[in-house]
């Protein structure tokens, strides 16, 4: 399978890049850091991978679409994990534009070129797939990360919006949606996080799930209750649950990851 994943430089991409790699796959790469792209590229690699590993930012909308058509030139595209995403633990200006700069910008960057390759090659036997990369932060409003919840609120509705209306001409789509999985963000974490998991077994879980074409890839199911239970309170009982929530950082000033 011909496989492109943002954000593949560390966490769950670099994960997806991995597990796609010992599946035989032929993967297209990019993420922000091109050292640690290439490390990931030659990991991939050394499974037996062809690997294609480019540093593109998802927020530039121009480049993110000549990449994704290069990229199909070379081998038609069959999945697409548009997964690049920050987070923060400042809520000032900057870090907040750049969190909506990536988290959907990045997304709807990565998507809509996605779509238009899919749709130029038509209905065919080959598969194609797209799987955007929310959270289970995305489930309801959060006063610890309100720009990453936010965010991801908006790519999750997005995405299952796009698999109801895409279904029709065969393109399917899938939304993931995480707990705490192991990555750059969640090592920056001081607040406790339930149901912790290694990147490389979510990885795993999100591949059996979309190899089957489940629409909401939500995990592990303990934080995907409470996290829904959380998003359909009254407003007033959302409000007293996230004053008793720590918050996602020690004192400082973390830069956006």
């Amino acid at each position: 399978m011909n496989v492109l994943i943002t954000g593949a430089s560390s966490g769950i991409g670099a994960a997806l890049a991995r597990a796609s790699a010992a599946r035989g796959d032929r993967l297209f790469l990019c993420g922000r850091d091109k050292a640690r792209l290439d490390a990931v590229a030659e990991e991939c690699r050394a499974l037996g991978a062809t690997v294609r590993a480019d540093a593109v930012d998802v927020s530039d909308e121009g480049a993110m679409r000549g990449w994704i058509e290069s990229c199909d030139a070379d081998a038609p595209l069959e999945r697409v994990f548009a997964n690049a995403g920050i987070g923060t633990g400042i809520e000032d200006e900057e870090n907040v534009r750049r969190t909506f700069a990536t988290n959907v910008g990045g997304v709807v960057n990565t998507v809509l070129p996605a779509i238009a390759v899919f749709r130029a090659r038509g209905a065919a036997d080959a598969p194609r797939q797209i799987l955007i990369t929310s959270s289970i932060a995305g489930y309801g409003p959060l006063r610890a990360c309100p720009a990453y919840s936010a965010t991801k609120a908006c790519v999750k509705t997005w995405g299952l919006s796009l698999r109801g209306m895409l279904r029709r001409e065969g393109i399917k789509v899938s939304v993931i949606c995480p707990g705490f999985v192991r990555s750059r963000i969640t090592d920056r974490n001081t607040c406790p996080m339930p149901f912790f998991m290694e990147a490389d077994a979510a990885a795993r879980t999100i591949l059996r799930r979309a190899d089957r074409d489940v629409g909401l890839i939500a995990f592990p199911w303990p934080m995907r209750l409470a996290a829904w239970a959380g998003g359909v309170m009254p407003q007033w009982m959302n409000e007293l649950l996230n004053r008793m929530l720590p918050d996602k950082f020690a004192a400082g000033r973390p830069k956006v990851i």
